[in-house]
């Protein structure tokens, strides 16, 4: 029997709203988990149509997982803060409510920032569709992130992130209804550089009514400026610039980064 080393609690932020179809499925992916010193919290945005009722019988028979609803529909960047001030573990890991995760990803990633000294870090991820069919298409990124580099461009995909508590600190972020993950990374960024761990460990499901990927570019723009001068604190030069920044790297992104396998 092989030895599986104790790291340290996980703690597990998957935000949800209106994710019923999905979220047992994200929720089975957790339980599948090779590395089990996890918790997982589920903070629900009063969802409406029985995500509740899915959680339900797995947080009865498995007190890891741990489901809370919001006082009032908040957002996401609020609905992720309200989760990361429950959180008790050392590891703070996130996983949207329809996104999935490899059986061994904690453990391979755990190994890997505790055997090199980092605080921060992220994974390669491939993409699924709708009825969770692989769709050919595996995003990495830079081996190094530094804090210029985030600046640049968002290259952590949030289902693969985890960064170590004991360096960096309680995080909460702006009230921003979009690219809130990226307000985070941008904190968490000033305490610690990011690192990749180049094999795929977690599948993005793309396409989903209200996600991100299902918006246009000009939409978009609007997000990151918003992002830079609300969030950020940034005058409205700056934000421009960064905006356009941020452009020009997700550009960049597509071409050197993301590999259709089919």
């Amino acid at each position: 029997m092989t030895y599986m080393q104790d790291f340290g609690l996980v703690s597990i932020i998957t935000p949800t709203w209106a994710c019923a179809e999905f979220i047992g499925e994200t929720i089975k992916s957790v339980l599948a988990q090779t590395y089990r010193n996890w918790e997982l919290l589920i903070q629900d945005d009063c969802s409406t149509d029985g995500t509740a009722e899915v959680v339900e019988p797995y947080a009865l028979a498995d007190s890891r997982i741990k489901y809370e609803c919001n006082q009032k529909n908040s957002g996401a960047a609020i609905t992720r803060n309200n989760a990361l001030l429950r959180a008790n573990g050392r590891w703070m890991a996130f996983l949207d409510s329809d996104d999935l995760w490899e059986p061994a990803k904690l453990e391979k990633q755990l190994r890997f920032m505790y055997g090199n000294g980092y605080k921060f870090s992220y994974t390669s991820y491939q993409e699924i569709d709708n009825d969770g069919l692989e769709t050919g298409v595996e995003i990495r990124g830079p081996k190094h992130v530094s804090k210029l580099g985030m600046y640049a461009f968002c290259w952590p995909g949030c289902l693969t992130v985890m960064y170590d508590r004991e360096a960096v600190g309680l995080i909460q972020i702006y009230d921003i209804k979009k690219n809130n993950d990226y307000a985070m990374w941008l904190k968490v960024i000033q305490k610690a550089d990011c690192y990749l761990l180049d094999e795929c460990l977690a599948k993005y499901r793309r396409g989903r009514k209200g996600s991100v990927s299902t918006h246009g570019y000009a939409t978009m723009i609007r997000w990151h400026y918003k992002l830079w001068h609300e969030a950020e604190g940034k005058n409205w030069a700056t934000a421009v610039f960064w905006t356009g920044v941020n452009l020009v790297f997700g550009v960049w992104k597509k071409i050197a980064y993301v590999k259709r396998t089919n």
